[in-house]
C-alpha cells in the first residue's frame, strides 16, 4: 500500500511488558507521535495550533493488534488520511522493519475544537490539502 507519510522508530525496553512484547498502550503513543511528525511535515506545529486556539482531539479509535513488537525492534509507522465532514480519518499501520510484518492497524478519527467549539479548521484543511468548503 502507498502511504502519504512514513517514519521509522525503535522499540525501547521500558515499552515492553512482562511478556517481553510492546504493551498495547504504547502503540497509541507511536501512532500519536507519527501524526505529530506528519503535522510538522505539513508545516504546522501541534503546540502552536493549541496556542492559537485550535486543538485536534481524538474522537474515536478502532485498533487491531496483529504481530507483537519486541525490545529493540525497528518499525515503520505509516499514515493515510481522508476527511469525512468534520472528521479527519487517519489510517495508521505499523510494520516491523526486519520482515515487513504488519503489527498494528488503527483507524483514528480526529476532530478540531476551535476556541473550545467543534468546527472546521482552515489551517488543518490547507496543510492536509483538502478543499475548503466552509
Amino acid at each position: 500500500m502507498d502511504y502519504i507519510f512514513t517514519t521509522r522508530m525503535m522499540v525501547r525496553d521500558y515499552e515492553c511488558d512482562i511478556e517481553g512484547i510492546v504493551n498495547n498502550a504504547n502503540y497509541l503513543h507511536y501512532a500519536e507521535h507519527t501524526r505529530h511528525l506528519f503535522l510538522q511535515r505539513c508545516g504546522l506545529s501541534f503546540a502552536e495550533m493549541h496556542r492559537r486556539g485550535t486543538d485536534a482531539v481524538v474522537a474515536r479509535m478502532n485498533l487491531q493488534f496483529k504481530t507483537p513488537l519486541r525490545c529493540d525492534d525497528e518499525f515503520i509507522s505509516c499514515i493515510n488520511l481522508k476527511k469525512e465532514g468534520l472528521r479527519y480519518v487517519f489510517y495508521q499501520d505499523i510494520y516491523r522493519a526486519s520482515d515487513n510484518k504488519l503489527c498494528f492497524k488503527g483507524v483514528i478519527d480526529l476532530v478540531c475544537l476551535v476556541n473550545g467549539k467543534l468546527a472546521h479548521s482552515r489551517e488543518y484543511d490547507e496543510a492536509f490539502g483538502f478543499a475548503i468548503n466552509n
